[in-house]
């Protein structure tokens, strides 16, 4: 069972949280950060990189200091405050009509160390490492990790009547047009029952950073090793998450591009594609997946629709039922020659969130030669991968909308 617990959130006044917050570290590169920090904006923290002239190397020595010379001014600034006492808070995205409804929290480090919070990834050393560094030079979770777990009727009956019978701490519509919320829970008996309901959960599962939350486990293993007089109780024993309820949570699909044919003319690539595949032209206009195992082929201006023959899936493997791993199979290894989808520079990748225009795009303007689309990945998919103890190849999932950063932060002690 999993172990959560409120804590003394740092976090923006009201009226300048939009300023504050900002999109995730990872979403945007140093010149597109550079453009959208205004004066107060979190990402002076998260890419300090961008306060050169021109942009340092954010792995750099003068970056790292930067980055700790502006947390603490955004402090003495009163840009952020950390609240007196511990509590949990609910936070609150809308996207397109829909809303989904986090519980924000302070995670258990051992419960990742030990494997009740289950990842579908694999991480990169060199990537956690680089997240470590911004733990440990901060001694803070400056931003949330994104988890789902499985859904529990009373945890939606309590964060309901937080939502209903409290006025939002924030509400904000971001510049891409997602709408943020944000509740403290002042009540004590409710963030006591709180922490009760998580202690018979059985796993919480990372949907969105990986990277992130493996940093933070580990930084708080290397503290626990250096302190003598560790009890278990030390703040940084915990790390910041946003927890969803799986059944409120969509994963939007992500979709390949790739250079060229290996070597084969359209006919060529069609005629090779149709022994696994029935194969339907379907014209100009934009074609979706519609259902599991259903594929978009867009080339030549030409939509097609690829539905994979019975018998070269296997629905009984939480892998193998996958449509990524159905498309790296029978298409990108089989046709196209590409094995290793980490590695290789004739493939690129493009969430959904941009569209299937943007596919069509990259290939119109002669970047990329043909572009595939897939049917996305369910929650429930996700879970019996984790549960399983598999792992996702690599670009299988995109969550949207991304966890706004700079809404709170968690101190390591």
């Amino acid at each position: 069972m999993v172990k959560i617990k409120p804590f003394r959130g740092i976090r923006p006044p009201k009226d300048i949280v939009a300023e504050v917050a900002s999109r995730p570290y990872d979403v945007l590169n140093s010149v597109e950060a550079k453009a959208e920090a205004g004066e107060k904006s979190l990402l002076h923290i998260i890419k300090p990189e961008i306060d050169f002239d021109p942009i340092a190397d954010e792995h750099s020595q003068q970056v790292y200091d930067k980055a700790v010379e502006n947390f603490k001014k955004w402090q003495a600034n009163g840009w952020l405050k950390q609240d007196p006492t511990e509590k949990y808070y609910v936070y609150a995205q809308t996207m397109d009509g829909r809303t989904q409804y986090g519980l924000v929290a302070a995670c258990h480090c051992e419960d990742y160390m030990t494997g009740k919070i289950k990842k579908h990834e694999l991480t990169r050393k060199d990537k956690e490492e680089d997240r470590m560094m911004h733990v440990r030079i901060q001694n803070a979770n400056v931003e949330p990790v994104f988890f789902a777990y499985p859904a529990v009727a009373e945890m939606d009956s309590i964060i309901a009547k937080v939502v209903a019978g409290n006025k939002p701490e924030y509400d904000f519509v971001a510049a891409d047009g997602f709408g943020h919320k944000f509740w403290v829970v002042e009540d004590d008996a409710v963030n006591k029952r709180i922490t009760e309901i998580f202690a018979e959960i059985p796993a919480l599962y990372v949907a969105d950073g990986h990277h992130r939350t493996a940093a933070a486990a580990l930084v708080g293993e290397e503290k626990k090793k250096a302190n003598p007089h560790h009890t278990g109780d030390e703040e940084y024993n915990f790390f910041l998450a946003v927890i969803f309820p799986d059944n409120q949570l969509k994963i939007i699909d992500y979709n390949r591009v790739v250079k060229d044919l290996n070597g084969l003319t359209t006919e060529q690539l069609i005629a090779k594609l149709s022994v696994d595949f029935d194969i339907k032209e379907m014209g100009a206009d934009i074609y979706t997946p519609n259902s599991l195992h259903n594929f978009s082929m867009y080339i030549d201006g030409k939509w097609y629709s690829l539905t994979a023959k019975a018998g070269t899936y296997d629905d009984n493997d939480p892998i193998g039922i996958l449509d990524v791993t159905v498309l790296s199979n029978l298409v990108l290894d089989k046709v196209l020659g590409i094995k290793d989808l980490r590695t290789d520079k004739r493939i690129d990748f493009v969430g959904g969130i941009r569209g299937l225009g943007e596919l069509k795009r990259r290939v119109d303007n002669g970047e990329m030669k043909v572009a595939f689309a897939l049917y996305p990945v369910t929650m429930q998919q996700l879970i019996n991968i984790s549960d399983t103890g598999n792992i996702m190849p690599p670009k299988t999932t995109w969550f949207e909308p991304k966890l706004r950063s700079g809404i709170v932060i968690h101190q390591l002690d």
